[in-house]
Parts: C-alpha cells; structure tokens; sequence
C-alpha cells in the first residue's frame, strides 16, 4: 500500500490551500472529498471579503479552485472518510471503499452541526457502525439497518444488502423516496429518534412511531463529528482544538477550517489551510 507525505480530508477552502501549498513544497498527497467541492461553496450567492476575487460567485470561485488544482496536477479522491487511526509511525485513514495510509493528515472536514442519536455514542462498536461498506461481511445471513443522511448512502445499502438476510433503509434527508436495488431491502419511513440495545444482544432503532430491530445499525452521515473520527483528538466545544500553527493533541495532525473554530469564513480557512501545510511539511522534515 502507497503511504503519502500528507492526507488532507476535505475538499473546502481549507482542504484545497492545503493541498496547493504542500504540493508547492514537493509532498506526496493525497486528498480526500468530493470533486465539488463543499456544500458551503456550492450553495454561496455571493462572496465579497476574498481578496482578489471581489462579488464572486460560490460556483465561480469553485470554478477557480478547479482550475488551480489542474494546473498544479492535484487530483480529488472522491471519498468519505469513516474514520482517522493513529498507528504510531502513521495514519491509517478509513473510507468507504479503500484505506490510505499517511505520514501526516490534516483534517479540513468542515462543521458538523447534526446531533448524534441519543445512544449512538454508547453502541458505538457494539451494534452501530459508520461503514457499511466495511463491516458488511459481519452481517452475512443476518438483518441491518441503514440510516442515510445523504442520497448516497443508499448504494452502501445495496452493497450490504448483497450479503445481509434483510437491509431496512431509512432515507432521512429531503425527498428521500429512493428505489433501491435488492428484494431484500425495505424502505422504511419516520425521523430517527433514538438507539438501544435490547436483552438478546440486538440493536433496536426508534424513528417516528416505529421500532425496528435488526443485528447491527448503520448511520451514515455526509460528515461525522471530530470525537467520531478521531477519539484521541482534543476538542473545544464542537470544534477540534488547535493551536496557532493548526496542530492538534496528535503528533503529526493537523486541523484547520471551520472544523477548528469559527469565524467560519473562506478566507480565514484558506489562510489556515496554509498554515497547517506548512506545519505538516516541517513536521515531516523534523
């Protein structure tokens, strides 16, 4: 397996300075989101306080980071991080379909303001999973849950559905009326509430006024929150705790973005987006 200089994950303001500056100092990366970039840039009207590029557009300034990448032969690997492991001498970075391996990583993941299920925290490891692309062969011949906070979560169903006796599919974001592939999938309705653990060691999930109970259930999110993604991390409040030169509590991880505190603003995160490249390349040289 290839092991990069640097793994970003994100693909906002802060995830693309990075990866620019890094690729500028000759680091071997690897950047991990979505070729769209984040949400936040797609949905801006108008963006007026980053210099050099007065009334632009959100899809403009997408534009513009697309461009800056080619030119600097940076590629995206579109891909969802399910969590970071630090391995000692690296890190190990799980997605959804592959594990990279990194000297360094830098976090630029954005904010997540969704809550977590009131017992999700608790059967973390023990009925709940955030992949289930990757712990799909523990369900063979049994009976899962997805919940899906994002229109593609549904193909991870279909993947375990291949494998699982029955997959029940909760799609609980907007116009969620997804027809997915599998006879043995069941789309299932209602506003997730609620996790538990019953007596024979199954899992039970509340949504609206049902109960379904399964063997596992997986919640899948757009973007998980930073104690889900890291456990070591230190944390302030919702946000990773970092200091000027965006190092965080883990020798050789880095944070910058919103992910590490506000003004949530695409200049502040490009501006540490630099900053954490560069912290990340004196740390490898160190």
């Amino acid at each position: 397996m290839e092991r990069y200089d640097i793994a970003i994950i994100g693909t906002g303001p802060a995830g693309i300075s990075a990866a620019i500056t890094a690729t500028i100092r000759n680091k071997n990366i690897v950047l991990l989101g979505s070729r769209n970039f984040s949400e936040k840039i797609e949905k801006a009207h108008l963006i007026e306080n980053y210099p050099g590029l007065p009334d632009i557009s959100g899809e403009d300034m997408a534009d513009a980071f697309r461009k800056h990448l080619e030119h600097l032969n940076i590629e995206i690997t579109e891909e969802k991080v399910k969590a970071v492991y630090n391995m000692g001498e690296y890190f190990a970075i799980q997605g959804a379909d592959a594990i990279y391996e990194s000297s360094a990583v830098i976090i630029s993941t954005g904010v997540n303001f969704g809550r977590l299920l009131p017992g999700e925290k608790e059967l973390l490891g023990h009925g709940v999973s955030y992949c289930a692309t990757c712990d799909a062969p523990l369900y063979k011949n049994k009976t899962a849950i997805v919940v899906g906070y994002y229109s593609e979560a549904g193909k991870e169903a279909e993947f375990l559905a291949e494998i699982a006796d029955r997959v029940y599919y909760l799609p609980a974001y907007k116009n969620g009326n997804d027809k997915l592939k599998g006879e043995n999938i069941d789309i299932i309705s209602g506003i997730p509430k609620e996790v538990t653990q019953c007596d024979d060691g199954k899992v039970k999930l509340v949504a609206g006024e049902n109960e379904y109970m399964a063997d596992g259930i997986f919640i899948l999110r757009d973007r998980i929150s930073p104690e889900q993604l890291m456990q070591e991390l230190k944390l302030d409040g919702n946000h990773i705790a970092v200091d000027l030169q965006m190092r965080t509590s883990v020798e050789g991880c880095f944070a910058c973005g919103d992910i590490a505190g506000k003004p949530y603003q695409y200049i502040k995160a490009a501006g540490q987006g630099n900053v954490a490249a560069l912290s990340a390349v004196e740390y490898l040289n160190s």
